[in-house]
């Protein structure tokens, strides 16, 4: 079987002395994992993560790795590299990506959140930007936060809690009873990592050491 489409190259680790396993997130199959024959050689149109390009990715029976044809267009990360911090959410993005998304299912509107927030990263607030994709991933993975309304008398205004359980927003008057057992807002990192561990436990994998290494405040 094959399979064409454009993606962003989120993962590559040496196969050998010659090849390299890759994930490359694509807009129309989501993650795909794969064969690059030659990659840790080559001199010429070398494979590197952060590549925006047109991927095919070929195999005998669906069940097998894989092998891809990679043809990088642009190199979203080279900006990034300029600054340890967008380095870091760009990886911590990547390993999220390859660690809690199944293979092969479209994730469209997640894709095209990933492409935005490598182009937002070189703006005035990465820490912004950033938190937003992980809240569109939360989305993504079952966790829709509501912080516009009190989940318990519908306000608009005073909201300073979040439910752990249910991921919405609470009221000062509401939420002053359970305060112990509710988040503090504003939203911040270090509340969607919470989100995110779960996430993690649920699946069965440990929360990516890239995303490990993010504050939150």
């Amino acid at each position: 079987m094959k399979l064409e489409s454009n993606g962003i190259l989120i993962a590559l680790r040496p196969f050998g002395e010659r090849d390299s396993v890759a994930r490359i997130f694509t807009s129309d199959f989501g993650v795909l994992c794969g064969m690059m024959r030659g990659a840790q050689i080559a001199r010429k149109n070398k494979p590197l993560v952060g590549q925006f390009g047109a991927v095919a990715w070929n195999a005998r029976l669906d069940s097998q790795l894989g092998a891809f044809h990679w043809d990088a267009e642009k190199n979203l990360a080279a900006t990034l590299m300029m600054s340890a911090e967008t380095l870091a959410y760009m990886n911590s993005a990547f390993a999220l990506v390859a660690a809690l998304l199944p293979e092969r299912e479209q994730y469209r509107a997640l894709y095209d959140e990933t492409l935005d927030l490598l182009h937002g990263l070189t703006g005035a607030s990465p820490y912004d930007v950033y938190l937003r994709w992980e809240i569109s991933l939360l989305r993504e993975l079952g966790y829709a936060l509501n912080l516009n309304a009190c989940s318990g008398c519908g306000t608009h205004d005073n909201l300073e809690y979040l439910s752990p359980r249910t991921g919405r927003a609470v009221c000062a008057n509401c939420g002053a009873p359970y305060a112990e057992r509710l988040y503090k807002l504003p939203m911040n990192l270090d509340l969607t990592r919470r989100f995110l561990e779960r996430a993690c436990m649920f699946q069965g994998v440990d929360l990516p050491a890239a995303r490990r290494m993010i504050c939150g405040a």
